[in-house]
């Protein structure tokens, strides 16, 4: 089961859905404030930048995402653009929220002609666990299990958001030979509601559910983009330090744009991505509070640089790196990924992908045209995943 792109019309949709929630947790006048603050940028820069950079511009000074993105692709990236550098974050909180995005997610589905997901899942809410468990078919056990992590800057994100993308990523499981295979996506914390160590501790216990429907922890991939990416490596490097856990780390490591470093110089903006060095760097600041520093390394897992302390924290298959090259996170990823091959020596497969953004898999299965294209991030995971873990 795996829907079409994006469309105009889903566009229009998701507004629908989103604005009686901006009145509910935001608040009529903070955003009214919002909207007419966004006014100029949306009436006035968006249609000139578009129209001049896309249609008088010389195509090689244009930047290197723009080069091949489609107008449809193109606008909504600029609108994320703008959104992640203007927008404070109580704001876009609500955007990727389960009351704006379940109700969305319905609506793709019916428009497409189901009534109900190929895919059984369901909400998982016990014991300070919160998150979302998927699998082909309940009545039989997992052969492998995908442990997702969420991205959005520890300030805003939700699994329900990334639902369809995890339900396409479990349809390519099963259709390239698992029998069944399942997943669990964590909803953690988000800041400033709490900071580190919490959402590390989140984490774990996710983990732990994961181990509960899986006897053989080789069996599990453990997963992430962005900040969810960073939480599964500093999950791994805290659990290779419990003797305990030691023994049941998983067999793969797929990290999708990892925000690696969590404050860095390296972390600036580029002409082709959606983030904001500045917004990371407040919400990254966020994150650590006010008891941990930005040198710890399972804080920002970029910044250790022990080879003992990743040999003993990398998966039993390895790793794979899959972002953007046009991405602010780039230059950090490259760094982490050559570490790990050169120093730790550990197994370590990477797609950067020449052109594209942050996150791409994701914004792909959304944004693209064709089914090939809007799948080729998750099918270069799932190829990495039976190779590994046959």
């Amino acid at each position: 089961m795996i829907l079409n792109q994006i469309s105009y019309l889903d566009c229009i949709a998701f507004l629908i859905f989103l604005a009686p929630q901006l009145l509910i947790r935001v608040g009529l006048i903070e955003t009214v404030s919002c909207v007419v603050t966004a006014l100029p940028f949306f009436l006035f820069q968006l249609p000139y930048q578009f129209i001049r950079e896309r249609f008088h511009t010389p195509q090689s000074q244009k930047p290197p995402f723009n080069q091949h993105a489609t107008p449809f692709q193109d606008f909504v990236i600029r609108c994320v653009r703008y959104a992640f550098a203007n927008i404070p974050a109580k704001i876009g909180k609500v955007f990727f929220s389960k009351g704006v995005a379940l109700p969305f997610f319905w609506f793709r589905m019916l428009r497409h002609g189901y009534t109900k997901s190929a895919i059984p899942w369901k909400e998982v809410k016990k014991d300070g666990l919160h998150g979302i468990w998927m699998i082909c078919d309940e009545e039989k056990k997992p052969d492998v299990v995908v442990y997702y992590c969420h991205g959005g800057g520890f300030s805003m994100g939700s699994s329900f958001f990334y639902l369809e993308f995890l339900l396409a990523w479990v349809s390519i499981l099963k259709e390239s030979g698992y029998s069944n295979p399942a997943l669990f996506a964590l909803e953690y914390t988000l800041v400033p509601e709490s900071t580190y160590p919490t959402q590390v501790h989140e984490t774990l216990l996710g983990y732990e559910y994961v181990l509960s429907k899986i006897e053989d922890s080789s069996r599990i991939v453990v997963s992430g983009d962005s900040a969810g990416a960073t939480l599964m490596l500093s999950l791994l490097l805290y659990m290779s330090q419990e003797p305990k856990l030691r023994t049941q780390l998983p067999g793969l490591g797929i990290m999708i744009s990892p925000w690696a470093v969590i404050v860095s110089p390296k972390n600036k903006d580029t002409p082709s991505d959606y983030l904001n060095a500045d917004s990371l760097h407040l919400y990254g600041s966020q994150y650590i509070g006010s008891k941990a520093s930005a040198d710890d390394s399972l804080v920002s897992p970029g910044k250790c640089r022990d080879r003992e302390w990743w040999r003993r924290a990398s998966p039993s298959k390895g790793w794979f790196f899959i972002y953007g090259a046009e991405e602010v996170f780039a230059p950090e990823t490259r760094e982490l990924v050559d570490f790990l091959t050169e120093e730790v020596k550990t197994e370590v497969s990477v797609h950067e992908e020449k052109g594209w953004i942050h996150a791409w898999p994701v914004v792909k299965l959304f944004l693209c045209d064709g089914q090939k294209e809007r799948q080729s991030g998750l099918r270069s995971m799932t190829k990495v995943m039976r190779n590994r873990l046959k």
